[in-house]
């Protein structure tokens, strides 16, 4: 199995205890991927947008998980708009099983969210849109 090297995206203020379980899958002996990039937590301006470029040109594909908020976070909107302007392969994942998640307003209404577990995890990051 290749390993992919995934830039996770994600509402920052509300969602990094998400990243933290996400970072702990990918230690897992049979994952499918690693996290190799963290998101950048600094003030938007044109430095911050080519740390994100960068992150994301060298990554594989990236996860954009979805919470509560993610409809009002800045950052993510920016990042999957990087993520579509590079061409790159990403997929929204619902954050909160018991909660409504949120899309970021950058990501087309057509694009599925999907389930949080380890076999959908596997089977997409295998097969990335």
């Amino acid at each position: 199995m290749t390993t992919k090297s995934v830039f996770i995206s994600f509402d920052y203020d509300n969602d990094n205890d998400l990243r933290g379980n996400l970072v702990a899958q990918a230690r897992r002996p049979d994952s499918p991927f690693s996290i190799t990039d963290w998101s950048v937590n600094e003030p938007f301006d044109e430095n911050w947008r080519e740390k994100v470029r960068n992150l994301i040109d060298r990554a594989d594909l990236t996860i954009v998980i979805c919470g509560v908020h993610t409809h009002q976070a800045k950052g993510v909107e920016a990042e999957v708009t990087m993520v579509q302007q590079a061409g790159k392969p990403y997929f929204l994942l619902k954050g909160r099983r018991d909660r409504t998640c949120t899309r970021p307003k950058s990501a087309p209404k057509r694009k599925r969210i999907h389930p949080w577990t380890w076999p959908t995890l596997k089977e997409i990051i295998a097969n990335p849109k």
